[in-house]
């Protein structure tokens, strides 16, 4: 798949005495500097039809234009999947996960992944790096992500990760009942000795999750967990280092771990989610293009609401 690119904009009066790569990418805000900087090299991007450098300075009525034309930069495939879109604009989306779906295609998961799923439904995502994703969640997380439709909403999305501006919450069951909120600040890397996990290691990188009490149940509590960072499986790796594993989690320890007192009943019905029972619950941001601030949230699965609810009617008898 290609594209291509045909653009063109007079130099207004207001803009005299600006270097070309700035005011082209003013003009065109949907492509990135880098992006204009290779027009640029590739002789793509003319001012009155000759080729110029970055620094060039224009004057009114001077002519920018750029015919170019691109590759896909993505090989995998597009799939119809159904997507739960929450929000969507000329710039971004935030979508509902589901449980079960898997972000990007890899080892195991050539396809059938979100990443599959958004080519169907915005092909021109395959011109940008990951298909617009700028965060993942894990395969059995399910919840609110965001995704950029062009490449100057992917880099200030980034930047905002990369700044800690970007606010994620997470609902998460776990076992065991913390006496109070808290923060927790350990370092996380790649488990020493089993690859698929992650672990609290000195030389990990730094990571804090916030987490406050959000209800009580027999033996159990539901946990409202915000991101400070962003690593790999963090919380489900800090709250099992504190001794309370989310529900249902296969990897880090509530798979098979429950309660005191849990009857045989209640564990039938824990057993029946079989995922961490870990919902990414809300997502702030600053709007890539207009900078407004934009929250969102997910309803809690069917699968977890029901999960609180078996804990409630267990703690109530």
């Amino acid at each position: 798949m290609s594209r291509r690119i045909s653009l063109s904009k007079e130099v207004l009066s207001e803009d005299l005495g600006q270097r070309v790569d700035a005011l082209t990418a003013k003009y065109f805000p949907q492509f990135s500097r880098a992006h204009i900087q290779r027009w640029i090299k590739d002789g793509d991007l003319l001012l009155n039809q000759e080729k110029i450098k970055p620094r060039h300075i224009v004057n009114v009525g001077d002519l920018i234009s750029v015919e170019a034309s691109e590759e896909i930069s993505l090989k995998d495939l597009p799939e119809k999947i159904d997507l739960d879109i929450i929000r969507e604009d000329d710039d971004i989306l935030v979508l509902n996960k589901p449980a079960g779906l898997v972000v990007h295609p890899g080892a195991g998961n050539a396809d059938g992944t979100l990443v599959n799923g958004l080519l169907n439904y915005v092909p021109d995502l395959g011109f940008l790096p990951r298909a617009g994703i700028v965060h993942r969640l894990d395969k059995d997380t399910s919840g609110i992500m965001v995704v950029a439709k062009n490449e100057a909403s992917y880099l200030n999305l980034i930047d905002q990760l990369k700044n800690r501006t970007v606010k994620r919450k997470y609902l998460a069951v776990v076992v065991g009942q913390p006496v109070s909120g808290g923060v927790i600040n350990k370092p996380i890397g790649r488990h020493p000795k089993h690859r698929t996990k992650q672990a609290i290691v000195g030389s990990g990188k730094e990571a804090i999750t916030d987490y406050k009490i959000k209800e009580k149940f027999d033996g159990y509590t539901l946990l409202l967990a915000s991101l400070k960072t962003g690593r790999t499986h963090q919380i489900r790796v800090h709250f099992s280092s504190n001794d309370f594993p989310i529900v249902g989690d296969p990897l880090y320890g509530g798979k098979k771990k429950f309660a005191p007192g849990t009857s045989e009943e209640l564990r039938k019905k824990l057993a029946e989610i079989n995922r961490q029972a870990l919902h990414a619950y809300s997502l702030s941001f600053n709007h890539p293009i207009n900078k407004k601030v934009i929250t969102n949230s997910a309803p809690m699965p069917q699968d977890m609401e029901e999960l609180i609810e078996s804990l409630r009617q267990h703690a109530s008898n």
